[in-house]
């Protein structure tokens, strides 16, 4: 959009446009990746001048952590949404994979959050992104525990575990694309073996196990 919208004036229209801007951040933010994201880029995706942006976010980091507290209250009622009763650890741990993945902003804002975004974003902000945080893991554990006949002290340490697991695995997949190219199997054995499904699967598997014969944390 070549104009800048008409000015927001009413908290219901700072409201809307505030939303607004986010969307376009994370269209923005889909299609370059992290990187390549820039406010100039933002302001022409959200149709107004440049330094409206700063009038709702103080700063680039404060863009991505709003994006993030967006993807991980999504992310979570998509999983809590697919949870059964009585699933197997592997189960468990392929569902909280598969639509920690599927949502494409989750993760790669996640495996920023610590060293990057949250250094560069105003306290108010980061205490309300924790505050969210606390309420979105809370959720999850009540709702994992019978589902792995947990305590709910074992199933906050799970979750919260589970989050550094997601981080860790995710960065086995950073390597270059080799889609297309041939590969002799010996090399795309290797290259499998260090897929992040798997290893966050595996271990996924052994984390619950281990906190399910840890009776410490049961509070007892």
């Amino acid at each position: 959009m070549s104009t800048e919208r008409k000015r927001a004036r009413t908290q219901d229209q700072k409201h809307f446009r505030r939303q607004q801007i986010l969307d376009a951040a994370e269209q923005q933010f889909t299609e370059v990746g992290y990187e390549g994201f820039s406010m100039a880029n933002l302001a022409k995706l959200a149709g107004v001048v440049k330094g409206t942006l700063y009038l709702y976010f103080k700063t680039r980091e404060e863009v991505f952590l709003t994006l993030y507290n967006q993807s991980l209250v999504r992310w979570s009622h998509v999983f809590l949404d697919q949870l059964q009763d009585a699933m197997t650890d592997q189960d468990y741990a392929k569902t909280l994979y598969t639509t920690a993945l599927a949502d494409g902003s989750f993760i790669p804002l996640l495996t920023r959050l610590e060293h990057v975004i949250e250094h560069n974003v105003s306290v108010e902000s980061l205490i309300q992104s924790k505050r969210n945080f606390i309420e979105r893991v809370d959720c999850i554990a009540q709702a994992t525990a019978p589902v792995l006949n947990l305590s709910q002290a074992q199933s906050l340490e799970l979750v919260k575990t589970m989050g550094v697991l997601l981080v860790g695995a995710s960065n086995t997949d950073q390597g270059p694309s080799l889609e297309g190219e041939t590969i002799p199997a010996d090399v795309q054995g290797l290259i499998d073996s260090f897929s992040s499904e798997p290893i966050f699967i595996k271990n996924a598997c052994r984390i619950i196990s281990g906190i399910r014969a840890d009776h410490s944390a049961t509070g007892e």
